[in-house]
């Protein structure tokens, strides 16, 4: 997610204190990290590259955000199957564009709370999905991307 959109995610987000994130696809953990500094409680960081994993797990000690970050070196996927019931107040979804997986986008609707957010961050040429169980908010582009903004409804 670029520098712009970030900015844009959390100026839409607006007050996060206390609440806890899921960023099932890390990267850098840059959103996790943005999070925890504007309040968040917990963040959970999600990625399956190893290297990607080990940066964030670095960033974590450097920082002394033990407690409030948490790397997890796993598939998006298998990490949900792994842990069904695990919710949270707002989902990032930030998923390579170039390996664009419906399937999953919806799957991990399931680990946002009732009336939680899930921000999905989806290339701006292509049309905004429809997702089960949430409704859409809103959408922003910001360059070649665009942020939508859904509501867990059930």
């Amino acid at each position: 997610m670029s520098e712009k959109a970030r900015g844009g995610l959390f100026s839409a987000l607006g007050d996060i204190e206390g609440l806890t994130i899921f960023d099932a696809f890390a990267g850098s953990g840059a959103l996790s990290f943005e999070a925890v500094s504007r309040g968040a409680k917990h963040a959970a960081a999600v990625d399956i590259d190893k290297g990607a994993i080990e940066s964030i797990k670095k960033s974590i000690k450097q920082l002394r955000l033990g407690d409030e970050v948490k790397a997890i070196r796993a598939n998006a996927s298998g990490w949900s199957d792994n842990n069904p019931d695990t919710l949270f107040d707002i989902v990032l979804a930030a998923p390579p564009y170039d390996n664009l997986q419906l399937s999953l986008i919806q799957k991990l609707v399931k680990h946002t709370k009732p009336g939680g957010l899930y921000v999905l961050d989806w290339p701006g040429n292509l049309e905004v999905p429809s997702l089960q169980h949430a409704e859409k908010l809103k959408a922003k582009k910001y360059g070649d991307a665009q942020l939508v903004f859904y509501r867990k409804i059930s």
